[in-house]
């Protein structure tokens, strides 16, 4: 299961997305620091068709966690190349043009 939050935004849609039991957590790296706070990713709980779905329809993604950037590199969105690991936990935005 995934947290999810969709943004619309005149024509596009964002989209910040994490494993579940992320939520909550802040991740450290060097100077960098990233929460994964429930107003920014936790408007609902979706199970694996829903993130599907909002993956695909969704301009902008902000992703974190194993599992939702694994569904995401097998549908062809985004790039193993274009993830980083931050606590040892794997982020990924990505932009479609």
């Amino acid at each position: 299961m995934f947290s999810a939050r969709l943004i619309r935004h005149k024509d596009s849609n964002m989209l910040n997305i994490c494993d579940k039991e992320l939520v909550g957590k802040t991740l450290n790296r060097d100077n960098f620091r990233l929460k994964i706070s429930e107003e920014y990713y936790a408007e609902k709980i979706v199970e694996k068709e829903e993130a599907r779905d909002l993956l695909q329809k969704s301009d902008n993604i902000n992703m974190v966690g194993k599992e939702i950037i694994d569904l995401s590199i097998n549908m062809g969105i985004g790039s193993q190349k274009g993830v980083k690991v931050i606590d040892g936990v794997p982020f990924l935005i990505v932009f479609k043009m």
